[in-house]
Formats: C-alpha cells, sequence, structure tokens
C-alpha cells in the first residue's frame, strides 16, 4: 500500500514537471526595432544570448529576425501588429495567411511558443480596434489548429491601464468600458486555451506620479521594513509589483475567471529621460532590473501574496536603447544595452550572477523631483526640412505661440531656422504642457535647464 502510494506520488509529481514545463521561471528580453543605429538581427541575437536571456519577444514577425533566431534555443514570441486586428477579425482566410508567411516558413526551426495579437491594444489604438482583439484571437487560434501548430499560445499584451481601480490591490477592477464586452471574452478564450493574460507591468510610473507617498526603495524590491496589507485580503505586500500584479489578478476574479496565468509580458525602469523626469537613472534602473530578475528566477518559485509559490514567466523590457520611440525621455531609455552593443550596465537574466560580482553603480543624482525652469529647444543636428515642418506646427496652433519670430519683432533675429524652431518649441510647451504636450516634435526637441533666451528676447519656459 505504501508503495503504491509512493509510486502514485512519483507519477503526480512527474506529470506536473512535465505539464508546466512550458512555464520555466527563464527570463526572456523584449527586442524593440525603434531604432535607426540597431545591431543586426545575427549580431543581435548573439548578444541577447551573452546576456542570458532564455526567450525573445518582438513586435511583429521581422522574418531577418526569425531567420537570426533558427537553430537556436531561445523561445520566441511573435506578434500580430495592431493595425491589422480589424480585418483578421472578420477573415478567417486572412488569418490562415497570416500564419502562412509568418509562422510556417519558420518553424519548428525557430522555436515560437507565443503569438501575442496585438500590442497594448487599449491604451494605444483607437477604440474601433477594441472589438477587435478577441475575434482577431480566435482566428489565429484556428489558423494555428489547423496546421497543428497546437503547442503555440495565443494572447495580447495589456498595460495596467485597463483597470479602473488597483489599490488596494484586492480592489483590482477591470474598466467598466471594457470590461464585459472585451475582457471578459478574452478570458474566457486564454482559460479555455489554457494560454496567459500578458500584462506589462512598470512600477517606474506610479512611482514617478506619486514619489511623495511611494516610497522608492518598495518600488526597487530594496525595502526590507516598508510593508502594506491589503485591508480586505489581508494579505502582506513588501514591493509594488506585487500589488499590481495581484491587482489584476483580483480584476480577473470579480470576472469569474481566478485560474488565468499571468506572463509578464514587459517590465523594467528607465535608464535615463528627460530632465523633469524623476528618478529614471542607471542606478534604479540595475537595481530594480537586478532585483526583479532575483524574484522572477528564485527556486522555488516566489509567484506574488495573491499567488504564492507560482511561476511568474516574464520578459524584461528592453534589449536597445531605441532612439526611435515617441514621447518623454523615459521611452528610449529602457535599453539594457547600448545601440553599440555595449552595456548599459552589467546584468544577468539567468539570475545566477550575486551582486556582490557585479562594479559599484553611479549614484543617482535625480531621485528628488527637479525644481527650476526648463525650456524646450531644438536638438542637435537635426534634418532642416523637418526641423521647418515642425516650427511651422508649432506656430499653427494658434495662442501667438510665434508672434515674437515675426520679422521686426524681438526674437526674430538671429534669423536662423533653429533659433526660431527653438522658441516656437518652448512657446508652444510653455503653453500646452498641461494638456499633455511633449517636448519631443518626433526627436527634434530636447528639454533644457539652460536658458536660451538672448537680449530681448525672452523665451517662455516651464516652471517645475
Amino acid at each position: 500500500m505504501l508503495k503504491m502510494g509512493l509510486l502514485s506520488l512519483f507519477f503526480h509529481f512527474l506529470f506536473l514537471s512535465i505539464s508546466s514545463g512550458e512555464i520555466s521561471s527563464q527570463v526572456g528580453i523584449n527586442y524593440g526595432q525603434l531604432g535607426d543605429n540597431l545591431p543586426s538581427p545575427e549580431k543581435s541575437v548573439k548578444l541577447i544570448q551573452s546576456i542570458g536571456a532564455k526567450r525573445v519577444k518582438i513586435y511583429d514577425a521581422n522574418p531577418d529576425i526569425l531567420n537570426a533566431l533558427r537553430g537556436t534555443d531561445l523561445q520566441v514570441s511573435i506578434m500580430v501588429p495592431n493595425q491589422h486586428l480589424t480585418n483578421i477579425s472578420t477573415n478567417q482566410k486572412l488569418a490562415d495567411s497570416w500564419i502562412q508567411s509568418n509562422v510556417l516558413p519558420f518553424y519548428p526551426k525557430v522555436k515560437i511558443r507565443y503569438l501575442l495579437v496585438g500590442n497594448e491594444v487599449i491604451s494605444s489604438s483607437p477604440k474601433e480596434i477594441w472589438y477587435s482583439i478577441v475575434p482577431a484571437m480566435r482566428k489565429i487560434k484556428n489558423a494555428l489548429n489547423t496546421h497543428r501548430l497546437n503547442k503555440i499560445k495565443v494572447g495580447t499584451s495589456m498595460a495596467m491601464g485597463v483597470l479602473e481601480s488597483s489599490f488596494p490591490p484586492s480592489n483590482g477592477t477591470f474598466r467598466s468600458d471594457i470590461a464585459y464586452p472585451i475582457v471578459k471574452p478574452m478570458l474566457q478564450f486564454l482559460s479555455r486555451t489554457k494560454s496567459f493574460y500578458f500584462l506589462d507591468v512598470y512600477p517606474y510610473f506610479p512611482w514617478s506620479t506619486d514619489s511623495n507617498n511611494i516610497n522608492l526603495d518598495y518600488a526597487l524590491f530594496e525595502s526590507r521594513t516598508i510593508k502594506y496589507t491589503d485591508p480586505v485580503s489581508n494579505l502582506t505586500y513588501s514591493n509594488l509589483f506585487d500589488q499590481m500584479v495581484d491587482s489584476v489578478i483580483f480584476a480577473m476574479e470579480k470576472l469569474g475567471y481566478p485560474d488565468v496565468r499571468i506572463w509578464i509580458a514587459e517590465t523594467g525602469w528607465p535608464n535615463a529621460g528627460d530632465i523633469d523626469q524623476i528618478g529614471a537613472n542607471i542606478y534604479n534602473a540595475a537595481t530594480y532590473n537586478r532585483n526583479v530578475i532575483k524574484k522572477l528566477t528564485a527556486k522555488p518559485p516566489v509567484g506574488t501574496p495573491a499567488r504564492p509559490g507560482r511561476v511568474l514567466p516574464s520578459f524584461i523590457f528592453a534589449l536597445y536603447n531605441e532612439n526611435q520611440k515617441p514621447g518623454p525621455g523615459t521611452e528610449r531609455h529602457f535599453g539594457l544595452l547600448y545601440p553599440n552593443g555595449s552595456n548599459v550596465y552589467a546584468i544577468d537574466l539567468s539570475g545566477k550572477t550575486p551582486d556582490s560580482a557585479y562594479e559599484p553603480l553611479p549614484k543617482p543624482t535625480n531621485n528628488e523631483p527637479y525644481k527650476g525652469k526648463i525650456w524646450c529647444v531644438a536638438a542637435r543636428g537635426v534634418n532642416a526640412s523637418e526641423l521647418g515642418s515642425a516650427l511651422s506646427y508649432a506656430c499653427s496652433q494658434g495662442n501667438k505661440t510665434c508672434d515674437p519670430i515675426q520679422p521686426g519683432k524681438e526674437c526674430f533675429k538671429p534669423d536662423s531656422l533653429v533659433w526660431h524652431a527653438s522658441y516656437a518649441f518652448s512657446s508652444y510647451w510653455s503653453q500646452f504642457k498641461k494638456t499633455g504636450a511633449t517636448c519631443y516634435f518626433n526627436g527634434l526637441a530636447t528639454p533644457t535647464a539652460k536658458d536660451p533666451s538672448f537680449g530681448r528676447c525672452k523665451f517662455p519656459s516651464v516652471t517645475l
């Protein structure tokens, strides 16, 4: 009887180890391509392997990258770009064609294991595309099944912005406009196909917008004493990452799907940013990423307070600093590597390198909010015709934005494109920053703490 019991237990654990093999704790990397100075796919794949990544996620199905991944042991996640979702959602033949063009030529030599149908669609695409997500996922899954590619899991990545409430974690609730028409059918699909809820988790953003109330060490996994106990669930938290993940788990529970597995599709911390972007520095980025990797690769798995002991498969964001990403400066500074392939800071995605083996990090200088004036000026070495178009745009927004650079006015001299564009950018930004305007202008502008005013010409500024 005892032997039979032990034998049964052995096969039980054997089954568990086999069935959970696909969700190992190995950490992957997001390989973005929004840069005009990035290494070739072949070199990039070698760099990915050199930093200990076991998985890689790309944001399309770039054939050059997939060819470079042939024969490697890297598990690969590819993506149907957002702009294709509407057409695929209503046309099975288009879904079949997408799989025939983007999966069949590479599989199984390329270990394609995950296929994301869109990237943060709710947060980044027009509302009319939202309702295409789940129908497109179903059609892509049907196309995979037709070719007996059943091992490839289908999902879509979601940002934290899909939640209406996330604090305390037990109060996690999906937005009312998407919960039942979009998220619930998506969770039903993920549950039925045994796939994952792919979640983008960035503690940097809630911390940077509320640094007075959220402790930096708590956001960086560095706190040893700060704890937060959820008053409803009574679960105790020691870091912001766990709070964010669990808020999604509780939100899924409220829709009737408490067991859908979570996959961390993106997480990371910016290594630099604009003057007004607090805490974006190499010290914090290295600290966060090393700590989150330690957590994600821990054996036995740590999980989160709501799901202790569960593996959280993951991709760190991102491989490179990408100079063509739009938005504030942090967007272009999430890379583990510079575009020349050198490390921004030492990192090992396998989680095996102890902290003591790393060189000391540069001391952070911007962990406190910047106080003072900031101007927005033309960046160095930018294309003149593009600068001219941006100048025209800034001046066309009304509010007498560019009156002082008209002929005969106090800021007309010197009569130069760079000078006039810099004035226009500063004037535009100072007026419209409160409504979401950034000092970016498609990479043509940059913020500065140095006053560009000259003589009688006073440049408008933003005061922080």
